[in-house]
């Protein structure tokens, strides 16, 4: 990367990124990594870890050169945090139970936050230091996590799916006043309470909306695959006949058959 980035000698491309720049090619390279696991493809995934790799390579190019940090600073910063917060590890501290673990690991996270952060205006909410670029459902799963390790959470679960009934008949209430920013606001606040409850039930929202993504495409590939064979497009069907063969679809591709 060093060679890459040398004036005149090196590569045109690369020379001209800054930290900005690259910001697309971390995030899709990340996901890249994230899609190579889902599939199971693991000399995919190697070669993807390779990419990702690559952009945190890149970055500390830009900062060496910039003399802000190394390479070689990046991966000790990683080292020392990885110390830090596993005492019971690399220190004397034993821990009776996975919440005493999960305490120190939130506290040790709020002590760098604060130190971080010492000089911010914000820096003593323990809100503070939570991507907001973040995906929506991991900056407000991250959010909700903070808020509850300081207490301010439900305490079990029946709480938690009395308030998502209570969102979701705010939304049809927005929907029946006709007031489009009023509903964008409620389902906001239905979205924000589903996250919740997914934590509470130690599910990952982010995954869990992802899988059921992924299922809804291989149903609706099926219905378009019958349509075709049917010598008719999707436009040409019913509704009913659409639903049918969506049901249809839950059934055959429940029984581990392919389209």
């Amino acid at each position: 990367m060093s060679r890459l980035r040398q004036p005149k000698v090196g590569c045109a491309w690369d020379i001209k990124q800054d930290f900005s720049s690259l910001i697309p090619y971390l995030i899709e390279e990340a996901y890249e990594v994230v899609d190579a696991i889902d599939r199971n493809d693991y000399d995919d995934l190697r070669s993807e870890l390779g990419d990702l790799l690559l952009q945190v390579v890149f970055h500390s190019q830009i900062a060496k050169e910039r003399d802000l940090f190394t390479f070689e600073q990046v991966a000790e910063s990683i080292c020392d945090k990885l110390v830090r917060r596993h005492p019971h590890i690399f220190g004397d501290t034993v821990f009776t139970s996975d919440a005493q673990r999960h305490n120190a690991w939130e506290q040790s996270k709020a002590d760098e936050r604060l130190e971080k952060h010492s000089s911010a205006s914000d820096s003593r909410s323990v809100l503070s230091g939570v991507a907001s670029n973040l995906p929506a459902l991991i900056e407000c799963e991250k959010i909700q996590d903070r808020a509850a390790h300081h207490g301010f959470d439900w305490p079990d679960v029946p709480p938690v799916f009395d308030k998502v009934l209570e969102e979701l008949a705010e939304v049809k209430e927005a929907w029946e006043s006709g007031d489009q920013e009023h509903i964008q606001e409620e389902i906001g606040d239905l979205l924000l309470v589903a996250v919740n409850l997914a934590r509470h039930l130690k599910v990952s929202p982010e995954v869990a909306l992802r899988q059921s993504t992924k299922k809804f495409t291989k149903r609706f590939n099926y219905i378009e695959l019958k349509v075709e064979l049917s010598g008719r497009e999707l436009k040409d069907c019913t509704l009913n006949e659409l639903d049918a063969l969506w049901h249809e679809a839950k059934i055959v591709l429940r029984n581990g058959n392919t389209v």
